[in-house]
């Protein structure tokens, strides 16, 4: 599952974007396909629908003459973005989980994402403050779990500030890849900030190669 690391060792699949000088994958995996989906759809859906209902409701008791019926077509088109948005994500589900995929490397973490094409999200070891596990009903049910990273980035818009997750969506084997994505990040962070030889008699500093357990 996470690949030790020497000359013996084969490496895990290469990086789709451009790679840093000697780095390796130690873990790739995509989100597993059913709980990407349904996630997708039962996201938005109890707002959307409730969106749905109320708008419907008020279409249902209005008397609409030829002057007004364009106005309120173009209301209602603008009116029920929350349920385009739910829409959208359901159509776009399986074209997004195709180009989602995530890569611990002996680096960084990068998260690809994108419905045309790819986007990467990268996260350096040296700015991680935090990592979580979130396991709801739905992923239970699933075998699958979101792990969130806590950069300390955040967010400032008109309703104040907010923190910035990066998450991992929909991993299978949840309780086994998040102690493993914590060990890599403690034992990076650690030759980051002691880079010497006191810590083992292999390590001689930060540009050694990461090994694992």
């Amino acid at each position: 599952m996470f690949s030790k690391y020497d000359k013996s060792v084969q490496y895990e699949e290469s990086l789709p974007s451009p790679t840093l000088d000697g780095e390796n994958v130690i873990w790739s995996a995509k989100p597993k396909k059913s709980a990407f989906i349904i996630n997708s759809i039962l996201g938005m859906m109890p707002i959307a629908i409730l969106w749905l209902a109320i708008d419907l409701t008020f279409i249902l008791q209005i008397n609409i003459n030829d002057s007004e019926f364009f106005f309120l077509i173009l209301f209602f088109a603008f009116h029920l973005f929350p349920v385009w948005i739910w829409i959208g994500n359901i159509v776009t589900a399986n074209t997004k989980w195709k180009n989602t995929k995530y890569y611990v490397t002996d680096r960084r973490i990068i998260i690809q994402t994108g419905i045309v094409g790819a986007s990467y999200q990268t996260i350096y070891y040296k700015n991680i403050k935090n990592i979580n596990l979130k396991i709801g009903l739905i992923d239970k049910m699933l075998g699958v779990g979101d792990v969130y990273i806590d950069t300390g980035d955040v967010r400032h818009t008109r309703n104040g500030v907010h923190s910035v997750f990066y998450s991992l969506l929909d991993v299978e084997k949840p309780y086994d890849i998040y102690p493993k994505i914590q060990k890599i990040v403690m034992d990076i962070q650690t030759d980051i900030e002691f880079p010497n030889a006191y810590r083992s008699a292999e390590n001689k500093g930060y540009n050694t190669v990461y090994k694992g357990e």
